[in-house]
């Protein structure tokens, strides 16, 4: 099992179960609530600080500005792997919507926020650099800085950064954005 599962916040939560059962519990409406598929564990979805919130939507508004007509920007959908199915608070995907019959299964771009789970948001890096995700975020609530993961390989991530406030990087899956640190957390008490 992997390394996600035995930090005690997913530990506690956990049911295990296939991806086919897991499809099979969501069609017949019997998934938990609040719940998503974690390498073949049923995790219930931990409540959202309105900080949580509030970094969620201004990196969602800026993803669906800059990329709307090039991408389809989702917010806590599922991303389908051979043996999970998170929802990441956003991912960006080629295409639009109309082009999926299916839960996608890779990303250009995940953002996770992280404000009171920093370690369970690092492990996740392993499940998307599986998956193909192109780049992965982490916003770092706590240090008020962005953790940007990229080149998936053999299921790792081969390149980390850090951004802090008064950086701004681009983002080499989608040309053309670049995202300011300051702006993201301006005005939030952190």
């Amino acid at each position: 099992m992997s390394l996600l599962l035995q930090e005690p916040g997913f530990l506690k939560r956990a049911m295990p179960v296939s991806l086919r059962t897991w499809h099979w519990m969501i069609d017949q409406g019997i998934a938990p609530k609040r719940s998503e598929l974690l390498r073949g564990v049923i995790v219930e979805k931990m409540s959202k600080s309105i900080l949580h919130i509030q970094l969620a939507n201004r990196v969602f508004l800026l993803l669906v500005a800059a990329l709307a007509s090039r991408f389809w920007v989702r917010q806590e959908a599922p991303i389908t792997t051979h043996d999970s199915e998170p929802e990441p608070d956003i991912s960006v995907v080629a295409g639009r919507d109309v082009d999926y019959e299916q839960h996608p299964t890779t990303a250009k771009l995940v953002v996770e926020i992280s404000v009171t789970t920093l370690a369970e948001d690092r492990e996740m890096a392993f499940i998307y650099a599986e998956a193909g995700v192109e780049e992965y975020w982490i916003v770092n609530a706590a240090d008020r800085c962005i953790e940007v993961h990229r080149c998936p390989q053999e299921g790792r991530y081969q390149e980390t950064t850090f951004h802090s406030v008064g950086q701004s990087f681009p983002c080499s899956s989608l040309p053309g954005l670049t995202m300011d640190v300051a702006e993201l957390f301006a005005g939030l008490p952190v």
